[in-house]
């Protein structure tokens, strides 16, 4: 075999070569194994490469596909590009509800629905779109668009080893295949690319690929429903209003890292739902609010710092309903600019991290030695003077242990405390 990580010539008998070596040798040195190329004559050992550190990267981000021998993973660049297997699974259950309770209302056909994935690269999304590791039932069709030769073939090869029989794979322009196509999509999904010519990566939809907000016409006009992945550092209110008739927002975060923000575009007229999504351990921390309930909320200011300390998971800092957390979950802001809150009960449900204070310190290495005597702390700076980096090197901390050090500005005065995590 040719050694150029070009799999479009591969045999049934070539892959499982490929696939039995590179697990064979998962905990190699991949660049011994590159320079011993000429020990193993009858192996694509560049190919090997590809997969062995795609099976590394599988253990953190797509585990499940660990238990597919025949799987076969992209080059470097496309797996992280690709969603997490978290996330992509999180995507589809969110499509799959959202039919299934349109299906019951009889607003839409009971048949399988009819899916585009105009932006298929690894696949995982439209893998899991058909039904991959899905706690779903309902059935859809999708079609699989990529203008990479190689990734098409990858993603022929993964659909069949995934025993996905409802994935149909084309390669070619996306936009100009969609035009061809006679009849309207339950839902188009689109991922753009978001590098330029250059290999920088970039936010706003019209420095993607490809530009949807150029081509919203022509993807409405040939779907019933538009999902837009864009960056977690898209401008939300910005990326709404140029794509206009938005029904529902999703911003995930895995972790406590927003990883995704999802625009749902359709006919509707109201203002559009933002869903605050947090997954941890294998839950959904859900807080939905829209832009007019934010604008009507009042919250309530501390003049003093309280019992306890509240940070909003990273979707709802993402989001913005910061008006609203204080009104609906009873706390009070530390100021207009501080997005953390306080009060002196307990409040178990409040979405995001929850902190108990000890004591409220000077900044200083000599105060933070009295409290934190093995020199380990996580430092956390929110509307602070100095980044929560920067404080840490002044204090002398070392990342670690079980307390925190958190500098924030309360009112318009700059304070640090000692806190444990509730």
């Amino acid at each position: 075999m040719k050694a150029n990580n070009n799999f479009q010539d591969f045999q049934d008998l070539a892959k499982r070569e490929i696939t039995t070596f590179a697990r064979e040798h998962e905990n190699d040195d991949t660049a011994r194994l590159l320079l011993s190329a000429a020990r193993y004559p009858s192996v694509d050992m560049a190919a090997v490469v590809q997969q062995i550190e795609g099976r590394r990267t599988a253990r953190e981000k797509w585990p499940s596909l660990l238990e597919c021998p025949d799987f076969l993973y992209p080059p470097r660049l496309n797996r992280e590009q690709a969603s997490s297997e978290t996330t992509a699974l999180h995507k589809a259950s969110i499509c799959h509800l959202r039919f299934n309770s349109l299906q019951q209302h009889g607003e839409v056909a009971t048949r399988p629905l009819r899916i585009a994935d105009l932006t298929g690269g690894m696949g995982i999304d439209t893998f899991a779109m058909a039904g991959w590791k899905a706690a779903s039932s309902l059935e859809a069709e999708v079609d699989y668009v990529e203008q990479d030769p190689e990734l098409c073939t990858l993603a022929q090869n993964n659909a069949k080893a995934l025993g996905l029989d409802n994935v149909r794979v084309h390669c070619g322009d996306s936009l100009e295949w969609l035009r061809r196509q006679d009849h309207r999509f339950d839902l188009i999904f689109v991922d753009p690319a978001r590098r330029d010519k250059q290999g920088r990566k970039v936010a706003a939809f019209e420095d993607c690929t490809p530009d949807i907000v150029a081509h919203r016409d022509l993807l409405l006009s040939k779907g019933k429903e538009l999902l837009v992945k864009a960056s977690p550092m898209i401008d939300i209110s910005l990326a709404a209003s140029q794509l206009r008739d938005i029904s529902d927002i999703y911003v995930i975060a895995v972790q406590g890292e927003c990883k995704e923000v999802l625009f749902r575009c359709g006919k509707h007229d109201a203002s559009p739902l933002i869903h605050c999504h947090h997954l941890h351990h294998g839950e959904v921390d859900d807080y939905v609010f829209t832009r007019d309930d934010e604008a009507q909320a009042h919250a309530t200011y501390a003049s003093e710092m309280g019992k306890y300390l509240y940070e909003p998971h990273a979707a709802l800092m993402k989001a913005g309903p910061f008006k609203m957390l204080s009104q609906t979950e009873e706390v009070a802001k530390l100021s207009r600019n501080t997005h953390l809150y306080t009060s002196n009960h307990f409040i178990p449900r409040f979405p995001g991290r929850i902190f108990s204070l000890l004591a409220e310190i000077k900044p200083t290495r000599r105060e933070v030695q009295k409290w934190i005597t093995d020199g380990k702390a996580h430092v956390v700076a929110r509307n602070y003077p100095v980044t929560a980096a920067d404080l840490q090197k002044q204090l002398g901390l070392k990342e670690g242990g079980d307390l925190f050090v958190i500098a924030t500005t309360l009112g318009t005065r700059p304070c640090a405390f000692v806190a444990e995590r509730v």
